[in-house]
């Protein structure tokens, strides 16, 4: 059973305060020092743990679905001598390492969901740094689109994560400020090995932030950033009302979670999971009045929102479970007709932010450190978005026998509106070397049978009726005896085909460097830097780098 929970809403916040004034909203950190998530640290001068962050990515998704009004969203410090201290360095250090990882997989996700409100909705984030901002609390900053920083002698910006403790910025401090802030490699070189950081005109000169100002003219200089990142144009015009997301409602068992749309079962002995989401049932939306009347309790929303809850639990609950088999049962023509309904009306604010956060949640899976196999049955109804659960996985297992048909189906989910971290479509990925092949697969319509299917290239393994249960156990079997740190490397490697960008440049770093040094003695044996963070004793390093 789970100890904490992923979902919250403003009125149980206790580290953030949330306020909606027209079109501009204010996100002022205050974390409560003895609020932590677990036993054994104190959150001071705003530094902040899962809990901390849970409620930031809340904020984050409520302003898009539920005040779809506001332009800009101002994020600032309540504390009255810092804006934030980064990640408490108590709680990593008393952190197990797979705690620690998916603690700085958590954390990007939630500024990239920054970043992408301000690229897909138009809600511009700015971070007023009123304090002093270090290592995690640089990072939140980057995020945004704009950082203004009070000069007031003592307030810097600094990643101090190398110099101090012997790790990297958790959550792409190091990769924003080469790739999204342009700063010279050099002077970033200096940036990151300077503990105290830089502050002042040096930190507008090198590129740190975009403007500062004294004390007696910083809400001034503020609200100056404001009015200017309140006139950017839109990308999809956004009027309200918003809609309300109410809680889901999970049923927790042994080993199982039960949503309205989908369902989790965990074998913990054989390291295995299940997860099945369930299509929608009756008569989609299929006018933008439609879609907005269905507000929350629409499929494509609830059903994805349920998803996203579901592989957070699977991260941080049921660590050792390597193995995710992705299904799906119901009517497939009815995950068709909710996904074209969104499409040809995704000028509409509702069914543009129904797309993002589907095309969020679909990221968010192939970013965990698990092995995904997709298994299409008799009752699957892979078809659209839910098809994209099967272009993602490692492996797609599609049953072939004549006496129990079955079939997926593209639809314009398919299609690009469901990119991958670096940019591409999983179609594009799956066809890198035969381009030919994906163009004649985008401009076909109608049910593929198995057969089809795997003409088409969609399946890795289609046995027969015989072969079917044996084929499956044996793969099942044979995956979750290899080494977890193989398979996350792999993964990651095999993934990802084509160019990087900003975002894939981070989880592939994460997923790698910084897994690494997270588990070098130099960072957390007993003379590590971060083990001994805050105590009288020099951390002792093994100097031979390799």
């Amino acid at each position: 059973m789970s100890t904490f929970s992923f979902e919250t809403d403003p009125t149980r916040y206790r580290h953030w305060k949330l306020t909606v004034e027209g079109e501009t909203a204010r996100l002022v950190m205050r974390v409560d020092e003895e609020g932590g998530l677990r036993e054994g640290y104190v959150l001071k001068l705003n530094s902040y743990d899962l809990g901390v962050d849970i409620e930031l990515a809340d904020a984050v998704q409520r302003l898009r679905f539920e005040h779809p009004e506001v332009r800009v969203v101002v994020v600032t410090s309540g504390h009255e001598r810092a804006f934030c201290a980064g990640a408490n360095i108590p709680m990593l250090a008393l952190s197990t390492h797979a705690w620690k990882v998916n603690f700085c997989k958590y954390t990007n996700e939630t500024r990239l969901s920054i970043e992408d409100a301000s690229a897909r909705s138009g809600q511009r984030y700015l971070a007023a740094v009123n304090g002093p901002c270090a290592g995690g609390g640089y990072e939140l900053a980057l995020a945004c689109d704009t950082i203004v920083l009070v000069d007031d002698g003592n307030s810097a910006v600094s990643l101090p994560e190398v110099p101090l403790l012997g790790v990297l910025p958790g959550t792409g401090g190091l990769t924003r400020v080469v790739d999204k802030r342009k700063v010279r490699r050099d002077r970033a070189d200096v940036f990151c090995t300077l503990a105290e950081g830089i502050k002042g005109k040096r930190a507008v000169q090198w590129g740190l932030v975009d403007a500062v100002a004294p004390k007696s003219k910083f809400v001034q200089a503020v609200e100056e950033q404001v009015a200017r990142l309140a006139k950017l144009p839109r990308p999809v015009e956004r009027k309200g009302p918003g809609i309300k997301l109410p809680p889901l409602g999970v049923e927790e068992g042994e080993g199982k979670l039960r949503y309205r749309h989908v369902e989790v079962s965990v074998d913990a002995v054989r390291r295995v999971a299940e997860v099945t989401v369930l299509g929608p049932e009756g008569e989609q939306p299929a006018t933008a009045e439609a879609i907005q009347a269905a507000g929350a309790e629409q499929w494509s929303l609830r059903a994805f929102r349920e998803l996203d809850d579901a592989m957070l639990r699977l991260r941080f609950f049921w660590p050792e479970v390597g193995l995710v088999l992705l299904k799906t049962r119901g009517n497939g023509e009815a995950v068709w007709e909710a996904d074209e309904g969104l499409h040809q009306h995704r000028g509409h604010w509702l069914a543009n932010e129904i797309l993002a956060l589907q095309a969020r949640v679909l990221r968010r899976l192939e970013n965990s450190a698990k092995s995904f196999f997709a298994v299409i049955e008799p009752g699957s109804c892979f078809h659209g978005v839910l098809l994209e659960l099967a272009l993602l996985s490692d492996r797609v297992y599609m049953l072939n026998d004549p006496t129990k048909p079955v079939h997926v189906a593209l639809s314009a989910a398919n299609r690009g509106a469901m990119p991958m971290a670096h940019g591409l479509s999983r179609l594009q990925v799956r066809f890198a070397g035969d381009p030919a092949r994906l163009e004649a697969l985008l401009v076909r319509d109608g049910l593929l049978d198995t057969e089809a299917a795997e003409e088409a290239g969609l399946v890795t393994i289609a046995p027969d009726d015989l072969d079917w249960e044996d084929e499956l156990r044996v793969a099942i079997e044979e995956r979750v005896s290899l080494s977890p740190d193989a398979l996350t490397g792999m993964e990651a490697s095999l993934r990802f085909v084509g160019p990087e960008n900003c975002d894939s440049k981070i989880f592939g770093r994460l997923s790698a460097w910084q897994n690494w040094i997270f588990q070098r003695p130099n960072a957390v044996g007993e003379t590590g830097a971060l083990s001994l963070y805050g105590k009288p004793t020099r951390p002792s390093f093994d100097y031979r780098r390799c």
